[in-house]
């Protein structure tokens, strides 16, 4: 039986689905988290189940996780839950952030310590349309244009910074839009000339409306720092107690989630299928075409390590001061603090 939790009826960006609310035995569940045994772990993953947990889902169904002697509880996080509350109550063990989030909670007295990084490649580009006249923007030609993104915050809002820094620009010398969630609608309609969105989510859902539109434009994904973001990518993190009495299991989930994301690149359409098991939207056809283009785009930012999970000391002392020099910290934040690295 899958072990899946906290599942909110709201509206995903990428994959329009609804999920049921927790039954009485999910919550039961819950309240008897892993705190009490090593190999009993409860992951938090954001807001509603999609295809872009594919990994956590396959090591569940494929028994990864129980062929290291784990008992799993996967459980997503309600929309208006907060990001680490459930781990700071104990209620998780786990969580499945952004390394730029942990670190912004650790300057507000969280001691939340990222030990992998899952995703190698930081998933946000600047967004564009190409078409016969016009070859879409690159971040070199962004002065004097409008950039859309959801608000002033998270990881869209830290890499429209970066760029700006990049280029030697301010906020002042483009007209930046706070659009919401509405980055499909505002590129295709013409009301912003670029979007800053993640490439496995935003870019797939951009092309599947121009398809289904029948436009001929292409999209645009362009890196917003040449060399690299300074920002690390989604990670697996832990409160610094329950870390310290976990990482043998923790090297564990690792190994686990390396095999399933191994499968979900050999096996796509299964994992799909596996992925329908958690994702109500996924039972439609249209929904799991669409599937297929944000699971390949999500398994191509694991790619970057030889090691899977593998953390990278200069890429988070660059983030750490980024982040400074931007306030984007309550304080500052000594980045070898911040992670550890469970492969070495």
């Amino acid at each position: 039986m899958k072990k899946l939790l906290g599942i909110s009826l709201i509206t995903s960006l990428a994959l329009a689905g609804c999920a049921a609310s927790p039954s009485a035995s999910s919550s039961s569940n819950l309240a008897q988290s892993s705190s009490a045994s090593g190999n009993a772990i409860t992951v938090g993953l954001t807001y509603i189940p999609d295809i872009q947990f594919a990994p956590f889902y396959v090591a569940e169904d494929q028994g990864y996780f129980t062929d290291e002697g784990l008992d799993v509880t996967l459980r997503h996080h309600g929309s208006q839950e907060s990001l680490l509350g459930a781990l700071q109550a104990g209620q998780e063990d786990v969580v499945f952030a952004g390394g730029d989030e942990m670190m912004q909670a650790r300057s507000q007295g969280t001691d939340v310590v990222d030990w992998a990084t899952m995703y190698q490649k930081y998933p946000i580009k600047l967004i564009s349309l190409a078409s016969a006249t016009e070859p879409g923007l690159q971040a070199s030609d962004i002065r004097g244009t409008t950039i859309g993104l959801p608000g002033p915050y998270g990881a869209n809002y830290f890499a429209l910074l970066a760029m700006l820094d990049a280029q030697g620009l301010t906020e002042k010398d483009v007209s930046v839009q706070y659009i919401g969630y509405t980055q499909t609608a505002a590129l295709l309609g013409g009301d912003v000339d670029a979007v800053i969105g993640y490439t496995n989510s935003d870019a797939v859902a951009i092309q599947a409306a121009l398809t289904d539109a029948g436009r001929t434009e292409t999209v645009v994904e362009a890196d917003m720092v040449s060399g690299g973001l300074p920002l690390v990518g989604v990670g697996l993190g832990s409160l610094a107690s329950n870390l310290d009495a976990n990482k043998a299991s923790y090297t564990k989930m690792l190994r686990a989630l390396s095999k399933a994301v191994d499968f979900a690149e050999k096996n796509p359409e299964k994992t799909v299928e596996i992925a329908a098991q958690y994702v109500p939207s996924l039972a439609e056809k249209d929904a799991q075409t669409q599937a297929k283009a944000v699971l390949k785009a999500t398994l191509a930012l694991y790619q970057g390590s030889a090691t899977f999970g593998e953390q990278d000391a200069q890429l988070w002392e660059n983030m750490s001061s980024f982040m400074e020099q931007n306030n984007l910290l309550a304080k500052p934040v000594d980045a070898s603090s911040a992670f550890v690295d469970l492969t070495k």
